[in-house]
């Protein structure tokens, strides 16, 4: 059975349309431990996403992406000169791992987090909760489809 998720980027850091350009790309920097928990036990390759544009001024999911590797080991963890590093990782004990996503659309328009707020159907959804902030997580089914009816 596939999963669905929700990954968030900063489109000034990474968007949908850098996404689009590169056709495939290491989801690399996650540095929390439940975000790093979904993508190394529960994404699989063929799972869909949706590419959620967080911290800009129209926040919403702007595009659909696929898991297009299984978890391996975030490559940043061990480079000194990267702002993520971690010194406390090590190659033999890997403490951060990441997917590889390709792209598949992006939206016609961008369904909008007050858009998802509103909207009855998501009540429950990850990203609607208050307090929600986790970068990577997951959508259930149901909702997964109620949100491609949107577009």
């Amino acid at each position: 059975m596939k999963n669905h998720w929700l990954m968030k980027s900063e489109p000034d850091a990474f968007s949908i349309d850098d996404l689009k350009r590169k056709k495939h790309e290491a989801w690399d920097g996650v540095r929390n431990y439940q975000a790093r928990n979904y993508m190394r036990d529960g994404m699989r390759v063929g799972d869909k996403v949706f590419f959620y544009h967080s911290n800009c001024a129209e926040p919403g999911i702007v595009g659909i992406a696929e898991v297009a590797t299984d978890a391996y080991p975030d490559p940043s963890q061990f480079d000194p000169k990267s702002k993520y590093f971690d010194a406390g990782s090590s190659r033999d004990n890997p403490r951060w791992m990441l997917v590889d996503v390709k792209f598949v659309k992006k939206l016609k328009r961008t369904i909008t987090l007050k858009e998802l707020q509103a909207d009855p159907e998501l009540d429950g959804m990850v990203l609607v909760r208050k307090g929600s902030r986790l970068s990577v997580q997951p959508v259930e089914a149901a909702h997964w489809q109620h949100i491609l009816t949107l577009e």
